[in-house]
């Protein structure tokens, strides 16, 4: 009697194990489809951002482009003078930062040039004073890489009590390995987005004293049309890629100042972005130097990098949209089409929430 009940019962057991088998590898089956099919996507979507950045680009960010674009420009625009107003240029030293400095200078302006490095800042100051005849030309040596750094720098200047009419956050750099800094952040990060971040939000309160003639100018990069905003920071999830996370703190620098310019909504104080074009700066040079030799001759010089950062300077601003992205002196689109980089939603918010809580700030965003 108990064989029958048993041979039954081992039965029915190898035909249930059998079925959650087969359900389970139909489950797994179907996982790695999903994933195979999502990877697949990403990977097409990614080879599309760079092909048509990549067309975009060599259309219109090189020489020729700056040289077919010039063609529009209206020589008044650059020619207005501004004696007495305060100027602060991150990175100011070499590239698009001493072209803007000595582009500033030359109109007027009391420039003050925030250099990492003292020495190299004292002999750029030294050629711009000397080029333009102005001595209002100053240096504050802050490494923006640095919270500490920019904090001590903020607390100098304000003693100073003078306002602020136009900030450019120009420095950045494209560091192609993970290097973390003394006070434990990535490094591309901590100078593209959360020195800019910090520097920004110090300096606001002088700026506000400027109103309502203020503006921010943060110098981007055509880069970030290859990126989303993505919440990851530091770059955790993935191996490391520099130039991938340049474009990642590129793409956040844009949107940063769309929050800002959604805070300021009186006109009291300006914000702009702005991509200079590919330009031939020590810093590419360093940092890509594939593409710098295989674009050379095609590359755009310092000045014409610093073009647009000085005529977003110099416009009244009821010529220009605050939170706006600038391009050889035009509002341009801040997403290539079918690219898929303006799906991020509220990302923005939670990046504000973490730069807020990195930078040990009350932030007005």
């Amino acid at each position: 009697m108990a064989q029958p009940f048993l041979n039954s019962a081992l039965a029915n057991l190898t035909s249930t194990s059998a079925f959650v088998f087969t359900g389970k590898f139909k489950q797994l089956f179907t996982f790695k489809i999903r994933i195979s099919i999502r990877s697949l996507a990403m990977f097409l979507i990614k080879t599309w951002r760079s092909i048509a950045f990549g067309l975009y680009g060599y259309t219109n960010f090189t020489k020729s482009g700056f040289l077919e674009h010039a063609k529009k420009f209206k020589p008044e625009d650059m020619q207005a003078q501004i004696e007495g107003k305060n100027c602060i240029i991150t990175g100011a030293n070499s590239g698009i930062g001493y072209a803007t400095a000595e582009g500033l200078a030359s109109r007027g302006a009391t420039v003050y040039m925030v250099c990492r490095n003292k020495e190299r800042g004292e002999a750029a100051l030294s050629r711009i004073q000397t080029v333009t005849g102005n001595k209002n030309v100053h240096l504050e040596v802050c490494d923006i890489s640095s919270i500490s750094d920019i904090k001590s720098f903020a607390s100098r200047f304000s003693s100073k009590d003078v306002p602020v009419h136009i900030l450019v956050n120009n420095a950045g750099l494209i560091e192609n390995k993970r290097i973390i800094t003394s006070e434990g952040f990535e490094m591309n990060f901590a100078v593209n987005v959360l020195g800019t971040y910090t520097t920004t939000e110090l300096m606001l309160p002088l700026m506000e004293k400027a109103a309502p003639d203020a503006r921010v100018i943060t110098v981007s990069s055509g880069g970030m049309y290859t990126a989303p905003l993505t919440e990851d920071l530091q770059f955790n999830s993935n191996k490391f890629n520099g130039v991938e996370q340049y474009a990642r703190n590129k793409r956040i620098q844009v949107a940063l100042t769309e929050k800002w310019a959604g805070m300021y909504k009186d006109g009291s104080i300006g914000f702009y972005s702005m991509h200079p074009g590919w330009a031939e700066t020590p810093g590419v040079a360093k940092s890509m130097p594939g593409f710098s030799n295989a674009l050379s001759g095609k590359l755009r010089t310092n000045e014409e990098g610093a073009d647009t950062v000085i005529w977003l300077a110099l416009q009244p601003k009821e010529k220009l949209t605050s939170g706006g992205f600038y391009f050889d002196r035009a509002e341009a689109p801040k997403h290539l089409p079918f690219t898929a980089t303006g799906v991020s939603g509220n990302a923005i918010d939670s990046i504000v929430r973490s730069l807020r809580t990195l930078s040990g700030l009350q932030s007005s965003v």
